[in-house]
């Protein structure tokens, strides 16, 4: 069953009223209807025949439970970009008291999906699972005691994980309401990334007016939200890392010193413009760059450790273990602290999925933010959750400039056939490049082998030249 067959929304209660009234007058006909049908009975065992068949109200199942279907991305197993497929799930999921069922229209992207699938994000429950952690979408349904919500309603929604589906059932508390004009992309792009930005500048970093920050990833969906909200703080200076293709974008978002850190080194950058250090660093990368960003503090400075990034490129480890492998490698122990008057703080938004309360109060002031035009997510690009492979190479690739967003509209079937052509096209491109390094690699081999057959000729003549000379020393 493909997407196309997903039941719209939900039907009002007058038509579900109308369609129970109409099935139980009609009972269900039994497998003698196909056969020659018997004389009409008289009206006393026609009533007793009608009530005999037709099925108690309560015991009767909905014909929209039967069909109701969605479709649903399932990492199903640990690996590459082919473990996470789409697969259609059956049955109308039930809501608990508390909750809401919500309709998805878009599903944001993140570094944690990127980890989840490679086995390195714990919050995640084992294979086959449904990943993602943030969407938007339309509340199709409420349960009993929901109040503050109603069917119709856009709503961004905010959970540990399960959110890369077209239908998603969640506590109501997870849900927040969309602002005037907000787009479902736009919906999708900020939970994660702007509630991550805000409270590890404003509730872990305190930051004020003249400070300075460094942003590594900066043309990233947390580096631009971060970005961002540094704005909303007079006078900041924001030194933003990333490949120079992308300084023209993030410093007109606001990044004060871009910094290629490709070509560049970051640190020496920072010294020249800042050689006091700086206020706060936050660190999405782990490894040897927590190392050098907390070297960059000033006295009273502090680094946010929110990620290992680089990880995705290296070898698989729980978080907990390389955390406590950078606290050993690099010596940060209670008397380097004390002795810098600096701090090390460590945020992971999946940890605090019990907050409510907390992240509530950041995504009001955060929506705040938004209706007064201070901060606008960057939608990056918008891929079908058909080409979720795609997505995640882009991000992993580090190529995006902003958020990347997965629709859950299904593709048309003009779109299959011309993304069936291009992996054909990618696919061909693929093997004459694996020829190319098969040939190369030949005639590397070739010539190795003939340098090596050379050199062993060398090692003959200059041994025939040897025993000449020896041979002349003894009739000498």
């Amino acid at each position: 069953m493909s997407g196309e067959d997903a039941p719209a929304q939900q039907q009002n209660a007058e038509e579900q009223k109308q369609q129970q009234q109409q099935e139980t007058k009609t009972p269900a006909e039994s497998p003698k209807t196909e056969s020659k049908p018997d004389p009409p009975p008289s009206s006393a065992s026609a009533e007793a025949a009608t009530a005999a068949d037709t099925p108690a109200p309560a015991a009767e199942k909905a014909p929209e439970e039967d069909t109701f279907s969605y479709r649903a991305l399932v990492l199903t197993g640990y690996g590459g970009y082919d473990k996470v497929k789409l697969q259609v799930k059956k049955g109308k999921p039930a809501l608990k008291s508390g909750e809401v069922m919500v309709r998805v229209k878009m599903c944001g992207l993140n570094f944690a999906d990127l980890m989840a699938r490679q086995g390195l994000y714990d919050r995640l429950p084992s294979p086959p699972v449904t990943p993602g952690m943030e969407c938007s979408g339309i509340i199709e349904a409420v349960g009993e005691d929901v109040t503050d919500r109603k069917v119709g309603d856009k709503v961004l929604v905010l959970n540990r994980s399960g959110m890369w589906q077209e239908v998603v059932v969640v506590a109501t508390t997870h849900t927040f309401l969309m602002p005037e004009g907000m787009s479902f992309e736009e919906a999708a792009a900020i939970p994660v990334n702007y509630i991550t930005a805000y409270l590890m500048l404003f509730d872990f970093g305190h930051l004020r007016p003249n400070q300075s920050v460094l942003i590594h990833m900066a043309a990233g969906g947390v580096g631009i939200a971060a970005t961002q909200l540094c704005k909303t703080v007079s006078d900041v200076t924001v030194f933003g890392t990333a490949s120079a293709s992308k300084h023209e974008v993030i410093s007109q978002g606001g990044v004060t010193h871009p910094i290629d850190y490709r070509t560049r080194d970051y640190v020496e950058e920072v010294r020249k413009i800042s050689p006091k250090g700086l206020d706060i660093v936050l660190d999405p990368l782990g490894g040897s760059d927590t190392h050098k960003g907390y070297n960059l503090l000033k006295p009273m400075g502090k680094l946010i450790s929110y990620g290992a990034a680089n990880m995705l490129a290296g070898q698989k480890k729980n978080l907990f273990v390389v955390a406590k492998t950078w606290y050993q490698q690099f010596s940060v122990h209670t008397l380097s602290l004390i002795q810098g008057n600096r701090s090390v703080c460590g945020f992971h938004l999946g940890y605090l999925d019990s907050e409510t309360e907390l992240i509530a109060q950041a995504m009001a002031v955060i929506m705040d933010l938004y209706r007064q035009g201070k901060i606008k997510p960057r939608i990056d690009s918008t891929y079908h959750l058909e080409q979720v492979g795609d997505a995640m190479r882009r991000m992993q690739e580090r190529n995006n400039i902003g958020k990347i967003i997965l629709t859950t509209e299904p593709m048309k079937e003009e779109e299959k056939k011309e993304e069936a052509k291009k992996d054909e096209e990618k696919k061909k491109d693929d093997k004459k490049k694996d020829d190319k390094k098969k040939e190369d690699k030949k005639k590397d081999d070739a010539k190795k082998e003939e340098k090596k057959e050379e050199k062993e000729e060398a090692k003959k003549d200059d041994k025939k030249a040897e025993e000449k000379e020896e041979a002349k020393k003894e009739e000498n």
